[in-house]
């Protein structure tokens, strides 16, 4: 397991950051890597966010010294959305298969997680965010269907969208993790413009469903000192809590987002006026 550790970044330091520190310290460039659990670890909240792609054998999620426990959930809770092939994920013994777009919350206190793909021609790709939790709650599956939709934007200002929540209060029960699924129609680019900040939550934002000519100019930092990555296909990127989160793409996209920390209201937020903006 390979695990990618990020400090914090106070928004004073970020100001001066060229485009290559930004990069450094908030772009998760790399999230699959075949036959590898890749994680990164953000002190942001001690969030972990990452990929897990098996394609010629079973992975395992595995504590150790960075994480204080003798395995990855003793006092962690998880959320996986698969957005490869079908596969298979055994808890404990217990299987859950996950076709595409299926998600599934584990609780705190599974010990064995393996992960596993149906088809190595089409391999599944599970994505995953993690974060502390000291509360446990049962294992969920929730395919794309079980996920509350939230319709909304519209043609006329290119954000027109549907949000998928999957770990989330009114769909189940987490401790702190709320993760979803956001799909742009075609024609839409934007996503939460007009945007916002929480300051009672993070958040990590994984784009794809992109070609390899397409773009996101992802949209951070304080409301009057906005900065942006370009990000590629299956690109994540940190946001802390004091960062605006958005995006424009050169055509439609699709990404997850996963939250994590003092508050799940969705709807908690900080709206930023757009013309506060800079």
């Amino acid at each position: 397991m390979k695990l990618d550790i990020r400090h914090p970044v106070h928004p004073e330091d970020s100001k001066f950051y060229t485009t290559e520190d930004l990069r450094e310290r908030y772009l998760i460039e790399t999230v699959f890597v075949a036959d590898e659990v890749n994680l990164t670890y953000s002190h942001f909240d001690r969030i972990v966010a990452g990929g897990v792609m098996p394609i010629e054998k079973a992975l395992k999620l595995e504590g150790g010294k960075e994480f204080g426990s003798d395995y990855f959930l003793e006092r962690r809770e998880l959320g996986v959305i698969n957005i490869g092939g079908k596969g298979k994920i055994t808890l404990d013994g217990k299987e859950y298969i996950l076709n595409p777009r299926d998600g599934l919350y584990v609780g705190t206190g599974t010990k064995e997680v393996v992960f596993e793909s149906d088809d190595k021609a089409n391999p599944a790709k599970f994505y995953i965010n993690s974060c502390p939790a000291h509360t446990t709650y049962p294992t969920v599956h929730i395919d794309i269907t079980k996920a509350k939709k939230v319709p909304c934007g519209s043609a006329e200002e290119c954000n027109l969208r549907v949000i998928n929540q999957y770990i989330h209060p009114e769909v189940m029960q987490s401790c702190q993790l709320s993760m979803g699924l956001t799909e742009l129609q075609p024609g839409s680019v934007w996503n939460t413009m007009p945007c916002h900040t929480h300051e009672r939550r993070m958040e990590v934002y994984f784009y794809f469903d992109m070609d390899e000519n397409s773009v996101v100019f992802h949209l951070m930092g304080e409301p009057d000192e906005t900065r942006h990555i370009v990000m590629h296909n299956e690109q994540a990127v940190i946001s802390p809590s004091w960062s605006i989160h958005s995006g424009c793409g050169t055509k439609n996209y699709t990404f997850i987002w996963g939250m994590c920390g003092e508050n799940q209201t969705f709807t908690d937020m900080d709206d930023v006026p757009m013309n506060e903006l800079k």
